[in-house]
């Protein structure tokens, strides 16, 4: 007792305020507000059984062939991992058709978008990226002490040519997400490399394809959706990144991987922390690579997942964004917030969107055939 007591007496006799002493990005930063973990929901609210379809994770979880090289590679966590990823670089090469002095290896591909933020982006410059897209960018951007530029989106989506206009002499980095998070919108091969084609080459073009395995194959596939890394050849300042976490459902083990010229990927290797990506994941993403089953599998539950939601929306009178992701922006017709809340109630998490200026609007992840029956029945009811 007398040890906490002297505890609470020092906290409240500081003189020193923290917050003061944090870099000015800091300072202003609210952190990433990821989607409410099921274990939270159940110890605040009660419920039991519920269903998460609010981070657009793959409802089948990982192969079960990432399972069992993630089980072997168990007896050897007392060592560090290796450092390189060779035996992933080596296998994603191959797979990308690139070198594998191209790849950068990321916790998670939010590291990759770290990464290229620390090594181009200063306090005087300027990092620009469209309305309504990933969060993780103004927080980047925040962090360095640059100006974010944020044009108006169209159509829910990137408008280009707006964006073309804000780049300065400034602009040092321009993020693109291809599909887009939170509205699953997607830009056309054409549109998207005139773009790139027309960007000064000092500046870095980031086009984030966290969702790409969804958007690019049949039969949900995007029309005229590019494929960014055969464009690396012809765009030095392109860098391209990818993820582990959806379609091959190793989220928990964050994963990722950027894509770039041979100089942008060692500057980006040159700020990478060691070790950042861990033993199990190497070996499971090798695995996950491998087993094109369970790839085909995942994406033809989201096909028919995606079909079931939109189907349930529309005969709901319920407004959506055409999305070729592996989740649903829907408009519920009033302030989303208190719909997000009644639908904890009623055992379903999905994502409240009003951070991302879309107010109206829920982002719901597509999950296994009864999840989503199970969240459009709970919507109808709390909207009823």
């Amino acid at each position: 007792m007398d040890v906490q007591n002297n505890r609470n007496k020092s906290l409240t006799n500081m003189t020193c305020d923290f917050t003061e002493l944090a870099v000015s990005g800091v300072r202003g930063l609210m952190p990433y507000q990821p989607g409410k973990p099921l274990a939270e929901l159940e110890r605040e609210y009660g419920v039991r059984n519920a269903d998460k379809l609010a981070s657009n994770e793959n409802p089948l979880g990982p192969s079960p062939m990432a399972v069992e090289a993630m089980s072997k590679a168990l007896t050897s966590t007392w060592l560090y991992p290796d450092g390189g990823g060779f035996a992933l670089k080596q296998r994603l090469a191959t797979y990308l058709g690139v070198p594998a002095g191209q790849i950068t290896l990321g916790n998670g591909s939010s590291d990759i978008l770290d990464f290229v933020v620390r090594t181009f982006v200063s306090a005087d410059s300027e990092v620009v990226f469209s309305q309504h897209s990933f969060a993780v960018y103004p927080i980047l951007t925040q962090m360095a002490g640059a100006r974010a530029v944020v044009p108006a989106a169209k159509d829910w989506g990137n408008d280009l040519q707006a964006m073309r206009a804000a780049i300065t002499d400034k602009t040092r980095v321009v993020f693109i997400a291809n599909p887009n998070n939170p509205t699953g919108t997607w830009l056309p091969a054409r549109e998207l490399e005139a773009f790139i084609r027309d960007v000064p080459e000092n500046v870095i073009v980031v086009v984030d394809e966290a969702y790409y395995e969804y958007a690019s194959a049949p039969p949900m596939m995007a029309v005229d959706y590019p494929n960014t890394i055969q464009w690396l050849d012809r765009y030095p300042n392109l860098v391209v990144s990818r993820t582990f976490s959806k379609v091959y459902g190793l989220a928990g083990l964050r994963i990722g991987y950027g894509v770039s010229h041979p100089q942008v990927a060692d500057l980006l290797n040159r700020v990478r922390p060691p070790f950042n990506v861990n033993s199990l994941a190497l070996e499971a993403a090798v695995a996950a690579l491998d087993d094109t089953e369970h790839l085909q599998r995942s994406i033809d539950i989201n096909c028919q997942g995606m079909q079931q939601l939109t189907q349930g929306f529309k005969s709901q009178g319920l407004d959506y964004i055409p999305s070729v992701a592996n989740f649903v922006a829907v408009d519920v017709g009033r302030e989303a917030a208190p719909v997000y809340d009644a639908l904890l109630y009623e055992g379903v998490i999905v994502r409240p969107v009003a951070n991302y200026q879309m107010p109206h609007h829920l982002r719901i992840t597509i999950g296994s055939e009864a999840q989503n029956a199970r969240v459009l029945t709970a919507l109808q009811k709390v909207l009823s």
